[in-house]
């Protein structure tokens, strides 16, 4: 139980790490060219610009070292904030690459716009607007967006069939035909939408995952995760349409201490109920509703293309389908061992082995892995993923050193678990409403 109680401590403080999973936003570059000149209007985060903050793999820039200056800027009035990025505009101007059939074309910032000073712990607005001159008979862009400003949507206004592309750190976006026409095919845009969708469960989603772990703990039995699974999928396809369209609206200041409350709520019920109640299915579907609003919000920040909107809003769907499977499939993995020995199908001493070489390979890995490379690639730092996963491989370990007891798997495993994920999503409601 000593164990138990360090590795939980563990799980709760490195998930609450991540409580602002949603902070850091997707700049958004809208491009315009038109007789001879080319317009880009960039809504970003202006303050992490100002503090020089490096956005490559940050999720939350109150994790890092800058976050308290940041926080002052945030409560700069906004024509004192836009009046530093101004003073800067020349080096912010220089850091995004445009070229024109190969050709470098300088940009000059025209104009700041900066919203103005609201809930200082969420990002606000800053909007900048670049001109620059393109070559004679130019046909294709091409923009390469500064690795430090974190991630982009790149969206060609005023043509026909208009270029959408998502642009990772420092990634070059394809090449943008001046005239229009380089909108994805369906296919393309079902296909391009799809890791953007697994994207926002893994890595970016953790109240996403936690509640389909919370769904998992209830009983790994496939006739009970699939009532609920189907429930959660149904609901959340529905609204995330809704929202994406723009039938549904609601602020996320509503929506996401909810989303943490469902968190709390499936948990919980895992501790209490015995197994798949009646109006289970009914209030995961409930849940559901509200998860996809929160995923419609990811959306509406950045949009999807107007060209190909419903293929785009399908890929994003299903990759957001096969990142809640893969959850499962890994929490799946972890645990089956621990589920034959509960029923008496393995032998609970080789058991014992597995889980203990597992527990410490994911701790080794969870500190072995801790660098740039894994932060820039899962947005986190290592033991953010691994050392949840070595703590629910130990208590696999501890279910099977106890197969003697009644009910192990629950008592050692799910309860547990179910209580580490109630304290996280209870942490986040708090956070959420009142501070």
């Amino acid at each position: 139980m000593r164990r138990f109680l360090s590795f939980l401590t563990a799980f709760v403080m490195l998930a609450a790490s991540a409580v602002h999973a949603h902070e850091v936003r997707p700049a958004i570059a809208d491009l315009t060219a038109e007789d001879g000149a080319l317009s880009m209007t960039v809504t970003m985060n202006g303050e992490a610009a100002v503090a020089g903050l490096d956005l490559e793999g940050v999720e939350d820039t109150n994790a890092t070292e800058l976050s308290a200056e940041v926080d002052d800027l945030r409560q700069l009035p906004p024509e004192e904030l836009a009046a530093r990025i101004e003073g800067m505009g020349d080096d912010i101007a220089n850091r995004i690459s445009v070229t024109a059939d190969g050709a470098e074309v300088p940009l000059a910032l025209e104009a700041v716009e900066v919203g103005p000073v609201g809930n200082t712990e969420l990002p606000r607005d800053t909007v900048l607007t670049f001109s620059g001159d393109l070559p004679q008979a130019a046909t294709e862009l091409r923009v390469t967006w500064p690795a430090e400003y974190g991630q982009a949507v790149l969206r060609q206004q005023g043509v026909d069939e208009p270029y959408t592309g998502y642009l990772d750190p420092g990634q070059q976006s394809d090449a943008i035909a001046l005239s229009g026409g380089g909108a994805d095919s369906a296919f393309g845009a079902f296909a391009r939408y799809i890791p953007v969708g697994f994207e926002h469960i893994v890595p970016m989603g953790l109240d996403h995952i936690l509640f389909v772990l919370g769904l998992f703990f209830l009983a790994p039995r496939v006739r009970a995760l699939l009532w609920q699974v189907s429930a959660f999928t149904a609901a959340h396809t529905v609204t995330l349409a809704a929202g994406a369209l723009g039938v549904v609206s609601v602020p996320a200041s509503v929506v996401e201490p909810i989303i943490a409350a469902s968190i709390v709520y499936v948990a919980v019920e895992n501790i209490l109920s015995r197994g798949l109640s009646p109006w289970r299915p009914a209030v995961v579907f409930v849940f559901g509703l509200l998860h996809g609003l929160g995923f419609a919000s990811v959306l509406q920040e950045f949009g999807l293309p107007q060209s190909q909107f419903v293929p785009a809003l399908l890929g994003f769907n299903v990759g957001v389908e096969v990142g809640q499977l893969f959850v499962i499939a890994v929490a799946f993995l972890i645990v089956a061992y621990a589920l034959k020995v509960d029923r008496l199908d393995a032998d609970p001493r080789r058991a014992q082995i597995v889980y203990g070489i597992l527990t410490l390979a994911f701790v080794a890995l969870a500190f072995g892995l801790n660098g740039t490379a894994f932060v820039e690639t899962m947005g986190a730092s290592a033991p953010v993923f691994l050392v949840p996963l070595a703590a629910l491989a130990a208590l696999c370990g501890l279910a099977a050193f106890n197969v003697d007891k009644l009910n192990a798997y629950r008592v050692y495993v799910a309860t547990p678990a179910s209580a580490a994920i109630a304290l996280v999503g209870g942490y986040w409601f708090v956070e959420r409403v009142f501070l």
